[in-house]
This record gives structure tokens, sequence and C-alpha cells, in this order.
């Protein structure tokens, strides 16, 4: 099971693409499994979409799928069989065969449109038998059109309807007769009420031409309005157990749809909903804004559990960070970690110092200690890593300097150096927690001998901001200032505490700007 996705969309139409969208543009991995069944399949255009007025709905649809496609989204045909949760995620079968993982969904599966049980409704649905003013009134404007009456609304469809053309009638069907109050209303709107049930839709080739009643009469029409029940396509969310509700409208049962709050969240954590699946009354724009509001909210889902998963890396790692076991994973896990040169503060600083006893702290592969020695220092080189010190000190061989070095391991939050014992203590990029490092300091200040100097350089904090690379771990980062306020005035005096750049190369070839946090401190 290799298609892992941060979030797999059920269902390919507005809301469903305009979700995948959302989220591909926030970059996310995002699959959309399209049964290829949009509600308005049988519908010559989309209307009230801002830009895309009358746009044919298979063309609209193409043309979401290019967009989601362009921003690194995948869109596949095919049909969810499936979905079972695994762990905080879902495993998702498609067509029988294909499984993939995700870790959310939003499904946007849309409707059915249950209509009246009347012969040749159904072939004509979306074309001239209609149910929504907005979406095809300013098509029929000034035809004949009848109101199929089968429930309560007949009456408000008819006077709506009306807005759009002034030759309206209302066909009773089976609905119940009319009170004293509704005939007035329609009588006032010049609205004819036609008795008799409604046997048949009539056809001349392919027009609609009217609707035979049961009685034989032939009522005259261009187009048929009819009030569908409209049923969400649940039984997917339904495995997941979430079970579709009555949608109401003044007291009557009109539709069926699965609750979810107002960005599309359900009430099973991971999943999410937009779209007719839930808002049954919503046309094509407003599908596509719900699945855009839906698509954030899961991006910022995503963010919070990915932004959990850090924190506990993070506390992970500064609590792993500094034991011997990982300096030992880090060196063994390549030749050199180092480049072999010295540390450019410590140069800057030292050459031309008449020689005398230096503790290097943190030595790593020697490349300092070395320097020191070939220069005439006597040099106690400390390190908690044995594979560092083992290749400092074939390094020190190497350059013929091994007996003016003595290597020591040694866990340096621990170790106690000897006090007032060294001409120079050097600490370059000792990285640490507050604490520890405020700890380690006053020790090394402590090992510094009267007329010794005490060299700390690090991190500056403001290279958090650069391209160089640098671990992300603020708190670590210091700057000279605050490590000379931490100094005995009466044992030291500053030299220097200054943030200096200096120019480096990255393994890519590029240069960055980087800023050293100094300190040089003479013992008094």
């Amino acid at each position: 099971m290799d298609d892992r996705y941060d979030v797999v969309v059920v269902g390919g139409g507005a809301a469903g693409l305009a979700g995948a969208l959302a989220l591909a543009r926030a970059r996310r991995s995002v699959l959309v499994v399209d049964a290829g069944e949009p509600r308005n399949a049988p519908a010559a255009g989309v209307h009230h979409y801002l830009g895309r007025e009358g746009t044919p709905p298979a063309q609209l649809t193409a043309a979401g799928r290019e967009e989601v496609r362009a921003h690194g989204g995948q869109v596949v045909a095919g049909r969810v069989d499936g979905v079972t949760r695994d762990g905080d995620g879902f495993v998702v079968t498609v067509d029988g065969t294909r499984t993939v993982r995700a870790r959310r969904l939003l499904v946007t599966t849309g409707l059915v449109d249950e209509l009246p049980d009347v012969p040749g409704l159904t072939e004509r649905w979306g074309r001239d038998v209609l149910h929504c003013p907005y979406c095809h009134g300013w098509e029929v404007r000034d035809q004949r059109i009848g109101v199929l009456a089968t429930g309560p609304f007949a009456v408000q469809q008819a006077l709506l309807w009306r807005q759009w053309s002034p030759q309206v009638l209302v066909l009773l069907h089976d609905a119940a007769v009319l009170d004293a109050a509704q005939t007035e209303r329609l009588a006032a709107r010049g609205v004819p009420v036609v008795s008799g049930p409604v046997a048949a839709v009539e056809l001349a080739g392919d027009q609609l031409t009217g609707v035979r009643l049961a009685d034989g009469e032939l009522v005259e029409l261009d187009a048929v309005v009819v009030v569908t029940r409209m049923v969400a396509r649940s039984v997917l969310l339904e495995s997941l157990g979430l079970s579709p509700v009555d949608v109401e409208m003044s007291g009557h049962v009109i539709g069926r749809r699965v609750p979810a709050d107002a960005t599309g969240a359900t009430a099973v954590p991971g999943v999410w909903v937009a779209g007719n699946v839930t808002d049954v009354s919503a046309q094509v724009i407003r599908a596509a804004g719900a699945g855009t509001t839906a698509g954030a909210a899961i991006n910022a889902d995503l963010v919070e559990e990915d932004t959990d998963a850090a924190v506990t890396a993070y506390r992970e790692q500064r609590e792993t960070m500094f034991t011997e076991a990982a300096w030992e994973q880090r060196y063994q896990a390549r030749d050199a970690v180092w480049s072999g040169r010295p540390n450019p503060q410590l140069v800057a600083e030292v050459e031309g110092s008449a020689p005398g006893r230096v503790l290097d702290v943190g030595c790593g592969e020697g490349a300092d200690a070395v320097w020191l020695a070939e220069r005439g220092w006597q040099v106690t080189a400390v390190d908690i890593s044995d594979t560092a010190l083992t290749r400092a000190a074939a390094y020190a061989r190497e350059r013929r300097v091994a007996e003016r070095i003595e290597f020591r391991h040694a866990d340096l939050m621990r170790w106690t150096p000897e006090p007032d014992g060294y001409d120079l203590v050097s600490a370059q990029f000792m990285q640490l927690p507050p604490q520890p490092r405020r700890d380690l300091f006053g020790r090394l200040a402590a090992a510094v001998a009267p007329g010794g100097r005490l060299l700390i350089v690090g991190h500056h904090p403001r290279d958090l901001r650069s391209s160089a690379h640098r671990l992300h771990l603020p708190e670590m980062m210091f700057t000279a200032e605050q490590v000379a306020a931490e100094l005995d005035a009466q044992r030291f005096e500053v030299l220097a505490a200054q943030t200096r750049p200096r120019t480096t190369v990255d393994p890519h070839g590029q240069q960055h700007t980087i800023h050293d946090a100094v300190l040089l401190a003479r013992r008094r």
C-alpha cells in the first residue's frame, strides 16, 4: 500500500474540486476520486457562478480538474467502494482493487433527486422538467410553465416562478384542494389551477409539449416544474458511523443530509463533507465555496497535527541530541562531520599569541586542537564522542603534534575542568539549552587562570532568519552580550562582545552570510 495522501476527496463535482484545489494550493498531497455522477449532468449550463455563467457542467468540471492537476493534485475516475479507519487516518478502496491511505477525507458525493412517479419526468429532468427558478427561470422566461403539485409548497413555487413568466399554472395532481387564501393569492397573480392527476409527459420529437391528465386532457406547456425529494448519497459516510438526518422546511421533510458544522467537519474525526451531501439547497457556486472552506479547514487541522508531531520530535531531539549515543551516531554516519579547518574566530583571536595551556571544549575531529598545537600550545581536548576523539588523535599524529595534545573523553554537561588551570579556554559553538549552557560556561570561566582568556563563540540568533542551514533551536542560540552579562565582573574584563558576520558556502556551493556571537574576556 504505497499510495499515501494528506487528503482523499470522494466526489469530483464543484465542491470536491474546489476543496482539492484549496488543499493542493496549500501544498497538500490530494487525490480526487470521481465516480462521474454529477447531479447537474443533464443541465445545459451552470448559473449564478460569477465569471462562468452558462458554462456547460462538463466543461466547468474539466477546467476544475486541470486546475487541481496544475497545482500538483491528482484526479482519477473511479468509485470508492469502502473506507476503514486506520489509526488516525483512513484506508480507502477504489474500484475494489486499488488501496490508498489518507490522513483526512473530504466527501462530496452530492445527492439524488427523487422525482414524482409520473411517466416521462425522469427522461426530461434538467432539460424542460425543472425544479429551481434561480437555476432555470431565465432560460424559460415568458414560456408556459406548469407547477406539478406534489406537496405543500406548490403555491409558493407557482408564485415564485410567476416572477419569470406570466404563463404559470398549477397542476393539482394528487395535492389536497387549495384553501381560500391560497386560491385568492394565485388568482391575484393570474395563476390558473388545473384539477386532476397528471398521467404522463407529452413530447413531440425531442420537445416537451405538455402533460396529459388522467382524463385524457392535454395541458400545453413548455416546461414542467417539480419539487423533488433531495436525498444525500450517504452510503459511504454511513459506513463510517455518520447517519443522515431529515431536512425540514416549514415543518415538512424535503430531503436528507449528512450533518456537519460550518466548515464541513462531521462528528467523525478526520471526515469533512461539502456540497449537496450536507446542504441540499446549495447551487454550484455555493457548493464550490463550501469545498474551499472545507479544504482550508482540513489544511488547518493537518497543520495542528503536523505541529503537534513536530513538537514531540523537537522535545525528543532536545532530550537526546546531547547524549553520547546521539553524538556517536552522528559521527559514525559520516567519514567526516566537520571541514577540518580551525574555527575562524579562534584563529582571529589567538594567531600570534604566546602559547600556554589551552582547554579545547568540544574538540570534535581535532581541527582546533591540532592548529593550536602546531603553534606551540599544550592542548587538553575534550569531547563526548570516542569516534571523534579517535579521528582527532589520528589527525594529530598525521600532523606530528600528538605529544602536545591530551585527548579526554567526557560529558561536558557534567565534567568539571581543573580550576584556574588554563591560559586559554576555547568553546566553539557549544549550543546547549539555556541552563546547561550557563552552568557549563560558569565552569569554563572557573578554569581560566589569572591573566588567561576565555573565548566563547556561538551561532547568533539572527542566523535563524537566514537561508543558511541551522537547526531551528532558538533557545540554544545566544548573543555575546548575554554571555558577558553572566560573567563575574569582579573576575573578568570583557575584551570583546560582538556579532561578527562571515561568509560560508553550503554543500550546494551557495554562499551565505552567517553571524558569530563572539565573547572574549580576560581573567583579572
